[in-house]
């Protein structure tokens, strides 16, 4: 992959993320702020912006959006992979990764 290219695909995830924010913020604020990890300040300023605004944004080399999956322990439970707490059932390990990833949003917030 050539540096234009990854460049594109950068500005590509970041309108596909602007625009999946937007949309989940118009539907369910509260539910935008906890699945997309942001404040509520950052969720009202992502909802007004104008189309102009959000293709601009969305142009810039850098990507908008970052991994919430911080640490061993989530990445662990979330792929089910060398898990401590593994208990046998992937959905109480998702649950548990969950539950870790919401109370970090709390911290942030």
């Amino acid at each position: 992959m050539t540096n234009e290219q990854l460049l594109s695909e950068i500005r590509e995830a970041n309108l596909t993320y602007l625009m999946l924010a937007q949309n989940l913020i118009r539907q369910d604020k509260a539910e935008a702020v906890f699945r997309l990890g942001l404040s509520e300040e950052a969720a009202d300023i992502l909802v007004t912006l104008s189309t102009a605004q959000v293709l601009k944004l969305a142009s810039r080399n850098t990507l908008l959006c970052s991994f919430r999956v911080d640490d061993e322990l989530v990445w662990s439970l979330l792929t089910n992979h060398n898990t401590p707490t593994k208990v046998g059932n992937e959905t109480t390990n998702t649950l548990h990764a969950n539950i870790l990833m919401a109370s970090r949003i709390a911290e942030v917030i």
